[in-house]
């Protein structure tokens, strides 16, 4: 393990100190980066996310793909944690916290905010990170792809209908546009770069020395991503309703 992976956590706290700071120090930045947006999607953040995914994408062999079947268990997992175990977890942490202990310190309606949040980011599946992290701990990057491709999958048909149940309303309404954008952005796009990179070097050789040198790329974007997240974010963080003690 490389010192950008062992030191991982290191790195990630002074991204974010880095970012508070520079947000703080020179607010026309968030502005400026802030403002660099399209379909919902930050642009220079998604070239980061691109920087972490694209080595990755290097990595899969579409020949291999077609052997992952006589694996279910491991897709099997997948669509259980994150279609049932997590939503429901996600969802019994908010009221645990923000309607149980929190609750004298949060108002109501804000509280509300709080808890609609939780419960989305929980129904909703990761997409870009999970390539991340599957290279940070050497993971088997075809079935990675297969896993993302499946959840995304699903996300078209079940996203609506839990997080409308547990949300309590009778609608949800879901961002589509940036849904699907994101999808095309972090996984179509990084996908055939890879896919045309292996076939352009067509060697196997040439392609693992060339993922050995891009090594480093995934962690820098990682950090760089943390940096320009909590720079962008710091103004509407500080904007918070804090209630009086």
């Amino acid at each position: 393990m490389g010192i950008f992976e062992r030191f991982l956590s290191v790195w990630v706290a002074l991204a974010i100190l880095a970012g508070v700071v520079l947000g703080a120090a020179v607010p026309a930045w968030p502005e400026a980066i802030a403002s660099l947006e399209v379909a919902g999607i930050n642009l220079p953040i998604a070239l980061l996310i691109w920087g972490m995914i694209y080595p990755m994408m290097l990595a899969v062999d579409f020949a291999a793909i077609g052997g992952l079947s006589r694996q279910p268990r491991g897709l099997l997992i997948t669509v259980v944690v994150n279609w049932l175990i997590k939503p429901l977890t996600m969802t019994a942490l908010a009221w645990l916290f923000i309607r149980g202990l929190f609750s004298a310190w949060i108002p109501a309606e804000l509280g509300d905010q709080y808890v609609a949040g939780m419960i989305l980011l929980g129904v909703a599946p990761c997409t870009a990170m999970v390539f991340v992290w599957s290279r940070l701990s050497d993971g088997d990057a075809n079935y990675t792809l297969v896993q993302v491709a499946v959840n995304d999958l699903i996300m078209v048909f079940a996203f609506a209908p839990i997080a409308a149940l547990l949300l309590g309303v009778s609608e949800v309404l879901v961002p589509w546009n940036t849904l699907i954008a994101a999808v095309g952005l972090f996984v179509v796009v990084p996908l055939t770069a890879g896919w045309l990179t292996r076939v352009f070097l067509n060697s196997p050789g040439r392609i693992e020395r060339l993922e050995q040198r891009l090594k480093p790329l995934t962690v820098v974007c990682l950090i760089g991503t943390v940096l320009l997240l909590f720079m962008v974010q710091l103004d509407q963080s500080w904007r918070i309703p804090w209630p009086s003690p």
